[in-house]
């Protein structure tokens, strides 16, 4: 500590510099470093890693050689690939429409306040609690021809005079899946939803109300547009769910019957650990990580 004299004439102690990791900056940096850290490790790094093995001829056991742009030019030579985006689009299409559907549903049902209404609430979200494969094991089990439970209950109350083929033809294993995936996440879209609609305040629609507005305007005209920035979110987590999915099909059908259910993520598995073709996988993985980055900027902008 050092003595200064000011213009009175009076002697003052000036303080002594501050160190560099009180400051503000260091401290936010400090404080951001364990998440960029994580965030470098398990995206960054792998990222930049599959970027590379798309460039490359990368077997699974040898030693890798350039081959720019091999990789992406043969995607099309690809027998499953353009039956695999023609499925993931129809499927993608199908899951969000119909989910959105349904958790919005299940949101305005739940949105007021009731005796009883926590219990429906939980009801809703419970199936959200459990594992996606473990889900799609328990919708195997229970529509399998074999041994489900299923189809005798729907012949003993007289539905149907035979099985239904639930995974054994492309229409019904599209149906069984997208099913699987409503009952998976519905509950967990509806509590997202719900937020949105708890965050318009009350006095709006009162005042809809008192100038004579019916519940279809107070809909239309309140709630859907308040609610823009809640649907964007979801639409992007379903869409995005959606074009990445693999365990649903992967354990529910495993891709048929007659690769009718083969996603782009199953392309992606088949050619890295059935052909082990590791940089056409990657390859792959590029051209999907791309497409989904364009698509969900494209959402946010129309939803904005």
């Amino acid at each position: 500590m050092t003595l200064t004299i000011d213009r009175a004439g009076r002697a003052a102690r000036s303080r002594p510099p501050a160190r560099w990791w009180r400051s503000r900056k260091a401290q936010g940096w400090l404080y951001a470093a364990p998440t960029a850290v994580i965030v470098g490790v398990l995206f960054v790094a792998p990222l930049v890693l599959v970027v590379w093995m798309s460039l490359n001829r990368w077997p699974l056991l040898g030693s890798a050689t350039f081959n720019a742009p091999d990789n992406y030019t043969k995607i099309l030579d690809n027998p499953l690939f353009a039956d695999a985006v023609v499925f993931t689009l129809k499927y993608t299409v199908l899951t969000t429409v119909l989910l959105s559907a349904v958790a919005l549903g299940l949101a305005l049902l739940v949105q007021d306040r009731r005796p009883g209404i926590g219990f429906f609430r939980t009801a809703f979200f419970l199936p959200g609690a459990v594992g996606f494969a473990a889900a799609a094991l328990l919708f195997y089990g229970m529509l399998n021809n074999d041994f489900g439970p299923i189809d005798p209950m729907l012949q003993a109350i007289g539905l149907t005079r035979e099985p239904v083929k639930w995974i054994g033809t492309p229409n019904m294993a599209l149906f069984s899946t997208i099913t699987l995936v409503i009952w998976r996440f519905a509950g967990f879209n509806m509590l997202i939803l719900l937020t949105g609609l708890q965050a318009i305040p009350t006095e709006v629609y009162e005042a809809a109300r008192s100038d004579g507005a019916g519940r279809r305007q107070i809909f239309t005209r309140i709630t859907l547009p308040l609610l823009r920035p809640t649907l964007a979110l979801m639409l992007i987590l379903s869409v995005t769910g959606s074009l990445l999915a693999f365990d649903q099909f992967f354990v529910f059908t495993n891709g048929g019957p007659d690769n009718s259910t083969v996603s782009m993520v199953m392309v992606v598995y088949r050619d890295a650990f059935f052909r082990f073709d590791l940089g056409g996988a990657a390859a792959i993985s590029v051209v999907l990580l791309a497409a989904l980055v364009g698509l969900n900027a494209f959402l946010m902008r129309r939803l904005r």
